[in-house]
């Protein structure tokens, strides 16, 4: 069993999931995110750290925060995710593996969505799974540092 700790983050609007625009993004809400995602990164041994805002500055300020405390990060930039620089800029200087998420399919929306700033240095990106891709994520990521770890050790 593992003993770390992952940030689950989210951007703008997403404090609305539930409300906001239920025909895409579902009726579940932020505390059904954080319910299960801790429930499955507790199955996996570890604490997850929760935090979401519709600041950018707030975002990144949290991903210094960070940076040395925790083992990864499971990331939903909502709009952010195609405008913000700075915010692949702090995900680089945290130097922590991220898996971005998206509860709708990016890629059947607006063409301006198709393009994000995270993917590239993302472990792992999922999309359109609805809030199980919370799940993934934490899996995904829990794989990645798996991974990491035995590479450390030889």
């Amino acid at each position: 069993m593992r003993h770390g700790r992952l940030l689950i983050m989210n951007g703008p609007n997403l404090n609305l999931l539930g409300t906001r625009q239920p025909e895409l993004y579902g009726t579940d809400t932020l505390a059904d995110v954080e319910r299960i995602a801790g429930g499955r990164a507790e199955e996996l041994g570890y604490k997850a750290d929760f935090f979401q805002s519709n600041s950018e500055g707030a975002l990144i300020d949290r991903l210094h925060e960070a940076r040395g405390s925790t083992d990864g990060v499971v990331l939903n930039p909502a709009a952010f995710t195609h405008t913000s620089v700075a915010l692949r800029d702090a995900l680089l200087a945290a130097e922590l593996p991220v898996v971005e998420v998206h509860i709708s399919n990016v890629h059947k929306r607006e063409e301006f969505r198709h393009r994000s700033y995270v993917s590239d240095i993302a472990e792992a990106v999922i999309v359109g799974a609805g809030i199980r891709g919370y799940v993934y994520g934490i899996e995904c990521l829990d794989r990645a540092l798996q991974l990491h770890e035995r590479r450390s050790a030889v």
